[in-house]
């Protein structure tokens, strides 16, 4: 069996406007367990998958990253696995649909994962091939992209999951612009007791932004996250019809910087050591849901066993 985790990413500009977007790994993960079956299948890879987080969950996107990773290695002559079924389960403490990058975490997770227990299946390594880190987060996307739970391919979201860190990104090129460390000890993130899923999204109000959204890009760029979080955070608040007097509570209470992540329902809040974190934690109190502690992860996806 192959353990593989990948963290979650918060939002720092949204790319759905633009195509140019920005976020930071997190330390909430998806964690993806792959075993090899047998070698009895009907096809030349199947997978059973499963959420032990939610065992109804749709297993489509699963389904795709076993599937890309295995057609990759199809492309190495040595590799001549056939028939081969495996299991998959995934771990989850990212609540799903919050714009937190969920999907993007088990995608990477998930993918790396199937790679390396199939690898090693075929008595071969990772560097038995030159399949490499991009190749890994472009599969999940693809897969994402298949499943159409992403409407950019959410590059941003993916690379900050696999590499970790703060990532600044053009989504449409699939290219990493500026690649920063997060500096804040400590992150909050504020999650409504309601999902709001990407595909679900007005993708027209979020577009009519998009020469706002250039600005808080702009202070991206420059590093000042806080600027360009708060702002990319009002803004999409503005085009979903969504509540950014949340975002105000956290602000007026402390907060170095509050907005929403991805297109929400969660909030990501940044707060440094002047920050009265229970006095945050207090105002948001009036608002049903939960208030995460956590860090950022600059670390990203990482093998387990």
């Amino acid at each position: 069996m192959v353990k593989v985790r990948s963290p979650a990413s918060a939002t720092v500009i949204n790319a759905i406007s633009t195509g140019k977007g920005s976020a930071f790994g997190i330390e909430l993960y998806v964690t993806a367990d792959v075993t090899v079956l047998n070698r009895n299948a009907k096809k030349e890879i199947e997978s059973v998958c499963k959420s032990l987080d939610d065992p109804d969950m749709d297993t489509a996107l699963m389904h795709l990253c076993v599937k890309y990773a295995y057609e990759k290695l199809l492309e190495y002559p040595d590799f001549n696995l056939k028939n081969i079924t495996l299991n998959v389960e995934t771990k989850s403490d990212i609540p799903p649909g919050s714009g937190l990058s969920s999907s993007s975490a088990a995608s990477n997770s998930i993918v790396y994962g199937t790679l390396l227990a199939l690898l090693e299946e075929a008595n071969m390594t990772m560097e038995d091939t030159d399949i490499t880190d991009e190749d890994i987060v472009n599969m999940g996307i693809e897969a994402s992209l298949e499943c159409g739970i992403t409407k950019t391919g959410a590059y941003d979201d993916a690379s900050a999951s696999y590499y970790g860190g703060w990532k600044i990104t053009d989504n449409y090129e699939r290219k990493i612009l500026y690649d920063y460390l997060v500096v804040y000890e400590k992150i909050l993130i504020y999650i409504p007791n309601k999902s709001l899923y990407t595909a679900q999204t007005d993708v027209k109000a979020m577009k009519s932004l998009a020469s706002l959204v250039e600005i808080a890009f702009s202070n991206a760029i420059n590093k000042n996250i806080e600027k360009a979080l708060t702002l990319n955070g009002f803004l999409y608040c503005a085009a979903l019809n969504l509540d950014s007097q949340i975002s105000m509570d956290a602000l007026k209470s402390g907060a170095k910087a509050a907005g929403l992540s991805g297109t929400g329902s969660a909030y990501t809040i940044l707060v440094d050591n002047s920050s009265n974190i229970d006095e945050i934690k207090d105002a948001l109190s009036k608002y049903p849901g939960k208030v995460i502690e956590t860090k950022p992860d600059n670390v990203g996806t990482v093998v387990l066993r």
